[in-house]
């Protein structure tokens, strides 16, 4: 999995490409709050992941959680069609913002 980071405007992007699960979940975690400690507006695009793992939820789960608690916001943009799949049949799609 590759993790790019990119700062539009108000917000930092990140542009996750791969598989996310438990090899990969502690990058994404890593990249997730360090991002939040930068801005407190994050766009995750997911265009590039085809497959999330229970960990890998874990820490979309903690990203919210973390930006919800500095008041920002944290969003995902291009989920795949297996990846919201996934979301839906956890309900993740119920509380995690995806556009």
């Amino acid at each position: 999995m590759t993790i790019n980071e990119k700062i539009e405007g108000d917000k930092i992007v990140l542009v996750v490409d791969g598989k996310v699960d438990k090899l990969t979940t502690q990058q994404l975690q890593d990249a997730i709050l360090l991002a939040l400690q930068k801005m407190s507006q994050l766009e995750i695009d997911f265009g590039g992941v085809n497959y999330i793992s229970s960990s890998g939820l874990r820490a979309l789960l903690m990203g919210q959680k973390t930006a919800q608690s500095k008041q920002g916001r944290m969003y995902l943009t291009n989920v795949t069609a297996p990846v919201k799949e996934i979301f839906d049949m956890t309900k993740f799609s119920n509380f995690l913002e995806i556009q």
